[in-house]
């Protein structure tokens, strides 16, 4: 065989060894480069979230989590996906992430702070009493988890908090719907939301005006004891409100005018006096 041929076939054969073992070396730094990967990915989701791209940000944290699962990082990855979205008040896509989260990691030790967060995206999300129902439910839903399974959280204290606003807003959307059938002259279904309120919400601002309510309906359909048993629940707990005083006005007729005829009284008692002292 000539030389030439001799040589050409020797360099193909030493690119090929030299090739092959470029590509092992390639395949073996790619495997142990995994976890760098994941690492990368979630540091580069920690950057873009102090610059708020809170997108970007959530993406490279869904990276991170997908790249090594079965790390401690994963479920933090997830996590901080979620925070990214809910920090810039994307409360759907937190909502999405944290209801992922509870399905995959039913044992992690920070579910409090997924429920918290996922209570807290819900009430945000409330922006009308009389139609977002379905939100104000959810949140007091997952409110109620968080102070029933995490009682001794700082998460837990807050959440009792929000469900005493959540119950404001409840007996405010029964005294609008009330409110709504008074005004069509709908009684009967009128009175039965005022009752739902002090039946339900009594410890809401909103029992006095319903119990006043009740006087005036049950008055005005001629049921006068119904109407003075209200009217005495209403003085005994609220004597000094001015719903007690309308009250009080409806079952005594003579109150205006003994009102107005003691006031003028005072008037003429005081321009007396004042009389008295030019003389």
């Amino acid at each position: 065989m000539p030389l030439f041929y001799k040589i050409v076939i020797l360099i193909f054969f030493l690119n090929l060894n030299s090739c092959t073992k470029k590509d092992e070396k390639i395949s073996i730094v790619e495997e142990k480069s995994l976890e760098t990967q994941m690492i990368d990915a979630y540091n580069a989701g920690l950057e873009e979230l102090e610059k708020n791209d809170v997108i970007y940000a959530a993406r490279k944290f869904n990276e991170a989590e997908l790249l090594y699962p079965q790390s401690i990082w994963a479920p933090r990855a997830a996590l901080m996906a979620a925070y990214a979205y809910f920090s810039q008040l994307y409360y759907d896509d937190t909502i999405v992430e944290l209801e992922k989260f509870l399905q995959k990691y039913k044992n992690h030790p920070r579910r409090d702070y997924a429920y918290y967060l996922l209570a807290l995206s819900h009430y945000n999300l409330i922006i009308d009493e009389t139609k977002d129902l379905e939100e104000i439910l959810k949140a007091e839903k997952y409110f109620q988890i968080i102070i029933k399974n995490y009682p001794n959280t700082e998460f837990a204290i807050d959440s009792e908090f929000k469900l005493e606003l959540i119950q404001e807003i409840l007996a405010s959307k029964e005294m609008y719907l009330a409110r709504y059938y008074v005004d069509r002259e709908k009684w009967i279904p009128a009175i039965n939301r005022f009752k739902t309120v002090i039946n339900d919400y009594e410890t809401t601002i909103y029992v006095e005006e319903a119990l006043h309510r009740l006087v005036e309906l049950h008055y005005k359909l001629g049921l006068v004891d119904e109407s003075k048993k209200y009217a005495s629940l209403l003085g005994y707990n609220y004597q000094s409100s001015e719903w007690y005083e309308e009250s009080y006005k409806i079952l005594n007729k003579n109150y205006v005018k003994t009102a107005k005829k003691v006031d003028l009284e005072k008037e003429r008692s005081i321009l007396q006096k004042f009389k008295d002292l030019l003389k």
